[in-house]
């Protein structure tokens, strides 16, 4: 069968999660002299290059490449012209729905893999609308008397230069943009030329994959379960494939030049993605260096596991709960495997995504149903819908969101906003909800909220539905599920002693709480630099919610990436943070932070960093934290 770009895909591997441990240029160094193989030499070679993702690979290489489009320049007859504008709007078809499997596909990456690749599918998905490139690309049909696949071609290239050619410090973030371009023309080339694409799955279990480069859509197609390792001529740390090799947690060495054409397929390897370096058919020695290095991270991982079953107590008896953010109910193995104790978020997003129509009140009880039921009892918070701009959702537009994203969708009408103003969508949330209510531990949380009488608002229509189903019939927990507040604004932080009078518990979202405090997109390259959750600004507004919470006894989490980071653990204890929520995979670590400290210290340590006004002088003092350093 051919490959549309969209299918997933005897060795060794350790794999460890974080980033890069270091980096070195590319290049290769020769060893250990062995027999030649068709004029190849067979002789050890170590081959480094860019730290990506942490973690031992020992087994065969398996090389990779990708068959190139053939477009050579073609000319039309004026009479040919609506034909090829229906080439290129079939190909525009077939495109989008190659974009949309991929997208259905990041329900089982991991949540910082789906945070990295989910902008740039929609960002794709953009262009393969009535964007720039498609506009200019039916002109040059028209006017220039071209094939569609010549016509793409020429105006990606000339919108790729356009960007290029910007007066901006930040030549990487511009290359990024531009090959973002000529990334979804390449796409179109290749349905217009009929050209397959890239296939990886027959890469054998336990192989190295080697190829000259990787697309983000390449790496989302990889299985972190077969792949013991990746090593590319091109790339570098901070691109989007980068990223998604982190994430998925598979290690890699990016940026190896000369790598391609010092392998063949088959020939073993010892890649370290800790150490940036894969070495080629080793000797005994380098053979064995790498076979410690895999036990030792192997022998770190089983560790790791065996805290599955501890508690997550402090040293002095404190208790932390450690739950598990779930994007989708396939994930809810993983959540059983990190030991998680219960789930803190359930975005509910994926009961939207990928469908012409909108979930109905029985087609959302089922899958809610379906996650209280896996959890056993344990609690589960399910966040009602949080739409935004940039979130594509065929469902929702159909009179139901805004027909577009508008100048700054961040600021625009999404999560509480848009269900306040089309209450039917939240009504539907409420009472599928409140119908499996009694098959679980329960609550409900609602998204961006910024002031105390959109709380108000959306309690009402949460107890109207309830009286509803009740003369109904319908059996709900005397009790109702509580009502929770995302606190992901400076507005809703500073109003948080308002608004906790009207709601049940918070759960910061740091993420989002740091961009709206910063004014910053991380997925912007020219500002990403500047997003940073230690920011004195941020905590004092994290602080400022917390405190208002514990002034009322209720309960108050977080459920952002700072949760997960084991670093800043001793921080958010030593704000008040009882409750953390996170990706499943990194509970084991956060856990292991947990039964190192001693709450007294964590206070200590939380008043000396909230004195500071330097958030450099801050991650000194978050990284130096029990390690003996200078703080």
């Amino acid at each position: 069968m051919k490959n549309d770009g969209t299918e997933p895909a005897e060795g060794l591997s350790a794999k460890g999660p974080g980033g890069p441990a270091g980096s070195a240029p590319g290049g290769l160094e020769r060893a250990a002299e062995t027999p030649r193989r068709a004029g190849r030499t067979m002789r050890e070679q170590v081959v480094r290059g860019i730290a990506i993702a942490p973690g031992i690979a020992i087994g065969p290489v398996y090389d990779t490449t990708e068959i190139p489009a053939e477009a050579p320049r073609r000319g039309i007859a004026p009479a040919e012209v609506e034909a090829e504008r229906q080439r290129l709007a079939d190909a525009v078809a077939l495109s989008r729905k190659q974009i949309g499997k991929l997208k259905t596909r990041l329900g089982i990456l991991p949540e910082e893999a789906q945070e990295e690749l989910a902008p740039l599918l929609d960002a794709y998905v953009l262009m393969l609308g009535n964007s720039r490139l498609l506009r200019g690309a039916r002109k040059r049909i028209e006017s220039g008397l071209v094939a569609a696949e010549t016509a793409v071609g020429d105006e990606a290239e000339a919108i790729a230069a356009l960007i290029m050619a910007a007066k901006d410090d930040d030549r990487a973030g511009l290359k990024r943009r531009a090959d973002e371009v000529r990334e979804i023309a390449r796409r179109l080339t290749r349905n217009l030329t009929a050209t397959p694409f890239r296939s990886l799955k027959d890469v054998p279990e336990g192989a190295i994959l080697v190829a000259e480069e990787l697309t983000p859509a390449d790496a989302a197609l990889l299985d972190p379960a077969r792949i013991a390792g990746v090593a590319t001529e091109e790339g570098g740390a901070d691109g989007h494939t980068a990223i998604m090799l982190r994430a998925l947690g598979i290690p890699s060495v990016l940026g190896c030049v000369g790598l391609t054409g010092s392998v063949t397929r088959g020939d073993r390897a010892v890649l370290d993605g800790s150490a940036g370096t894969i070495v080629l058919r080793p000797g005994e020695k380098a053979l064995e260096k790498g076979k410690e290095a895999l036990a030792a991270f192997a022998k770190e991982r089983q560790k790791l596991a065996k805290l599955r079953r501890l508690p997550a107590v402090t040293t002095d008896g404190e208790a932390v709960e450690l739950q598990a953010n779930l994007e989708i109910p396939a994930e809810l193995p993983l959540i059983a495997q990190a030991g998680a104790q219960g789930i803190g978020l359930l975005r509910t997003e994926f009961l939207f995504m990928n469908r012409e129509d909108l979930p109905d009140e029985e087609a959302q009880t089922l899958a809610y149903a379906q996650v209280l039921e896996a959890m056993g009892g344990d609690p589960v918070t399910i966040r009602v819908l949080d739409w935004g701009g940039e979130k594509d959702m065929e469902a929702l537009s159909q009179g139901i969101a805004p027909t577009h994203a508008g100048p700054n969708p961040a600021l625009g009408l999404r999560g509480l906003r848009l269900l306040l103003k089309r209450p039917e969508l939240l009504e539907a949330q409420f009472a599928a909800i409140l119908r499996v209510a009694d098959r679980g531990s329960t609550r409900i949380l609602l998204p961006l909220v910024t002031n105390p009488s959109e709380v108000k608002q959306a309690r009402e229509i949460y107890e109207r539905v309830a009286r509803r189903l009740r003369r109904k019939g319908v059996h709900l927990p005397e009790k109702l599920p509580e009502l929770g507040c995302m606190i992901e604004t400076p507005g809703a932080a500073l109003a948080a002693d308002a608004i906790a009078l009207e709601a049940d518990f918070f759960a910061i979202g740091t993420n989002d709480l740091a961009m709206y405090t910063l004014a910053v997109d991380r997925a912007e390259a020219e500002v990403s630099h500047l997003y940073d959750p230690l920011h004195p600004a941020v905590l004092r507004l994290m602080q400022f919610a917390t405190e208002a919470a514990l002034r009322l006894r209720m309960p108050v989490s977080v459920c952002g990436e700072m949760a997960g980071n084991p670093r800043l653990v001793p921080l958010l204890l030593g704000l008040g943070i009882r409750t953390l929520s996170m990706n499943a995979s990194a509970i084991p670590r956060v856990k292991q932070m947990v039964r190192a400290l001693d709450i007294g210290d964590c206070a200590r340590f939380a008043r000396r960093v909230m004195e500071q006004s330097d958030p450099q002088r801050i991650h000194e003092l978050v990284m130096n934290f029990g390690t003996g350093g200078k703080d």
